[in-house]
């Protein structure tokens, strides 16, 4: 191991930029510590492999060793959704999901939301109506807004209520939240509309 580094540290063999990555790029980081295990999945659409100790949670490994710290661990015990990431399409709470077991599955973080040098809907949608004020929960929160818009175009206020059912906001913009959810979810239903024809 590196001098200076703990075990919980790890050396990244990357150029360092936060970029969007490359599609079938890949990053790999090793640990020096003696119970590491390899890990192999994908990241906003690039290739991951790591050795990291098992009792390594996915939020950990995001945000301490990856360095994407759009990813917040809150209460670090999946109560609040600010660590909320997708997995394989579906909202998840990073903080109590290990590591180990996003193995050979697709992670996607805020990061990776916006595509192309666009802004998913829902992000937008959230600068619009001003959804946000200290911005802590704000990741968690445009991710499960953002998968209920992708799963379920139609969705109507109780849906968005129950989307964001587990997450906590602290500064209150429960009301905005929802209006930015839904307007973007009526431009992913014209989108689909103007596809459809």
């Amino acid at each position: 191991m590196a001098k200076g580094k703990t075990r919980n540290h790890a050396l990244v063999e990357t150029d360092g930029s936060l970029a969007p990555p490359a599609k079938d790029s890949v990053i790999e980081i090793r640990s020096g510590a003696s119970d590491s295990m390899p890990l192999s999945f994908s990241l906003n659409g690039r290739l991951i492999s790591v050795q990291l100790p098992p009792c390594t949670t996915l939020a950990e490994l995001l945000r301490q060793r990856l360095g994407l710290t759009g990813t917040k661990i809150g209460c670090d015990r999946g109560a609040c959704s600010a660590c909320t990431v997708w997995l394989d399409g579906q909202v998840a709470a990073s903080c109590m999901t290990f590591a180990l077991d996003v193995r050979g599955r697709h992670v996607t973080t805020i990061e990776g939301l916006a595509g192309a040098g666009k802004l998913h809907p829902v992000q937008e949608a959230f600068v619009e109506h001003d959804a946000l004020q200290c911005g802590f929960c704000t990741p968690g929160m445009v991710m499960s807004c953002a998968a209920l818009v992708e799963h379920k175009p139609d969705c109507t206020l109780e849906d968005v209520k129950t989307a964001i059912s587990g997450h906590l906001c602290r500064c209150g913009t429960y009301p905005n939240i929802f209006k930015a959810t839904l307007a973007a979810a009526s431009v992913r239903r014209a989108a689909g509309s103007v596809s459809d024809e």
